[in-house]
């Protein structure tokens, strides 16, 4: 396990005196000086829009500062200028949702040497890169959860089709593998003819959509794994001809998804809550910044709204098991 370089001393009572740049990063630290920069795959995206207010919320219970910078599009490329800005500034901890497991890495570890712990959320770099990872479930549960899901809607039998984000984005990758073989080893009868990228984007993976309908006009099925992309799919089938004949599922925020619960373009779908994902990833990053834990694993921390967590294996801390939302529980939920 790579550990941070910062000192317990300097996590503690360092105060950032640099301002925002046009690229952002940490600002002037929160009641004990310590700052940190929150760094999703991209910016207007609901999911880490949810994400942030989570890490607000664990930023005024902790007495630290939470950045949001990021860029418009999701590609790692995008994300090294606000890596090197966070170090530049003095971040004590970068929280990232990475775009490529190891693209940005070099950028990581230059942020490293400065003494910025690095913690990943969401989506992972290579382990070397990081101190921690948070992780939203265990990929084989998010894996399997969805695949159930559109077995059950199409009956265990017919074509589907994966709706992704980009093609290398590490969580997205990790579900599929889990996914394929999922289905190999229990769905005979269920075929995955192909998976598209709509890269994150709203109109992109809207166009992914019609086409995957025209391409196969047997399809049965659409698994999309991202946001995004669930609810640019179900926006496409919500009028379409295929509403109805093509089941739709993944991972959504209930508020994305309400409407096409509602008016019965999506059965079922899948997700756990991100507002919890961004809470717990400042609550790791200030374990480290302050020095209670060094990321190895058996290290533990306290969270005042979920409790205790362990870090295990490879420096991974797992928030808990995706939760399925459908008409029963929908309106249980906000965000």
């Amino acid at each position: 396990m790579r550990l941070h370089k910062k000192s317990i001393a300097v996590a503690v009572t360092l105060v950032v005196g640099l301002g925002l740049s046009a690229c952002g990063g940490a600002d002037d630290g929160g009641d004990d000086g310590t700052a940190f920069t929150f760094l999703p795959k991209n910016l207007g995206n609901p999911y880490f829009d949810t994400s942030e207010v989570g890490a607000q919320s664990a930023a005024e219970e902790l007495g630290v500062t939470v950045t949001q910078v990021g860029p418009d599009a999701a590609s790692p490329e995008a994300q090294v200028p606000f890596i090197n800005t966070a170090a530049q500034q003095g971040a004590d901890a970068l929280i990232i949702s990475a775009n490529d497991p190891s693209a940005i890495c070099g950028a990581l570890e230059e942020a490293s040497d400065a003494g910025t712990a690095i913690v990943t959320f969401d989506s992972d770099t290579d382990p070397e890169c990081r101190d921690l990872f948070v992780s939203q479930a265990d990929a084989a549960g998010i894996a399997k959860v969805q695949v159930e899901m559109i077995a059950e809607q199409i009956g265990g039998a017919g074509q589907i089709a994966i709706l992704s984000a980009s093609a290398n984005a590490t969580n997205q990758n990790a579900w599929i593998e889990q996914m394929q073989a999922e289905l190999e080893a229990n769905y005979p009868d269920i075929e995955l003819v192909d998976t598209v990228y709509g890269d994150d984007d709203d109109q992109k993976s809207f166009d992914q959509t019609a086409a995957l309908l025209q391409s196969y006009p047997e399809l049965k099925g659409i698994v999309s794994p991202t946001t995004v992309g669930i609810a640019a799919a179900a926006r496409y089938l919500s009028t379409s001809e295929s509403k109805g004949q093509v089941a739709l599922t993944g991972l959504g925020t209930p508020n994305q998804m309400r409407e096409y619960v509602a008016d019965g373009t999506v059965t079922e779908f899948a997700l756990w809550n991100p507002d919890d994902l961004g809470y717990l990833a400042v609550h790791a990053a200030a374990a480290l910044a302050s020095g209670d834990i060094e990321g190895n694993e058996g290290d533990t921390f306290t969270t005042e709204r979920l409790g205790e967590y362990t870090v295990g294996p490879d420096g991974v801390v797992l928030l808990g098991e995706p939760f399925r939302f459908n008409a029963d529980n929908i309106g249980d939920f906000d965000f």
